[in-house]
């Protein structure tokens, strides 16, 4: 009966490992793309320019001049 409940928690904690690599693994892959809309959303709410980076991830926030 205890070895049962032994099987239980040992499946559980592979369930959560199989998820958390999942999970690391997304962020790894897609993690410059959010990073690139978090970023054009704030310069937008700054009233700054967007400027895309070569790769995703490295977008930035271009102070527009207010002299022109």
């Amino acid at each position: 009966m205890n070895n049962k409940r032994g099987q239980a928690l040992t499946e559980y904690i592979l369930i959560i490992a199989l998820i958390s690599v999942l999970a690391i693994t997304l962020v790894n892959l897609f993690g410059g793309y959010l990073k690139d809309s978090i970023t054009k959303t704030g310069c937008n709410l700054n009233d700054q320019e967007y400027v895309a980076g070569k790769k995703p991830g490295q977008a930035y926030c271009k102070v527009e001049d207010e002299d022109e």
